[in-house]
């Protein structure tokens, strides 16, 4: 009886570890995951709070497009809102994705003149087979350095199907 509770605890921990390395190998081999699978042109709304230097707390909100290139590259355009005051403003910055999902982004927001405006860091996540992406602002640094401090989330739908999606 001993041996076969041996037997059996041996079978059991080698059909975890199986499992558990089919689980890794497939988040490290998931098609949707990738910087590259995630390229294209994609439209997005943030929303949140904004928290300003002299501590009043103030709505925000932006809409826009923006790119991503297979190299890690994203850029593009938007119209922001801080406590009612409106303002176009142009994105350039860096992402990456894992294989498991989840990334991160930091973009300069600049206004149309060319002036850094601010830079904003977002821990990001790819839903729905590459075609929407999740944020949330970890980040938001003014060009003087001063950190304010936010609780932004965003939303990414791809503008335009991927050609390498298959369904």
């Amino acid at each position: 009886e001993h041996l076969m509770k041996r037997g059996a605890l041996r079978t059991l921990f080698t059909l975890t570890l199986l499992l558990g390395l089919a689980a890794a190998a497939m988040a490290q081999d998931n098609p949707w995951c990738s910087t590259a699978r995630v390229a294209g042109v994609w439209g997005y709304t943030k929303t949140g709070t904004l928290y300003l230097p002299n501590g009043t707390a103030a709505p925000f909100g932006s809409v826009g497009t923006f790119t991503l290139d297979a190299d890690g590259y994203a850029w593009g355009t938007l119209l922001a809102s801080v406590a009612g005051s409106v303002a176009e403003g142009e994105l350039d910055g860096t992402f990456t994705i894992e294989p498991d999902c989840t990334g991160s982004m930091t973009v300069g927001v600049y206004d149309p003149s060319g002036n850094l405006l601010r830079t904003i860091s977002m821990s990001i996540v790819v839903d729905d087979k590459a075609r929407e992406l999740r944020a949330l602002v970890t980040s938001l640094v003014l060009p003087n350095g001063m950190a304010l401090p936010a609780v932004i989330t965003g939303q990414a739908r791809r503008l335009f199907p991927n050609p390498a999606d298959k369904d």
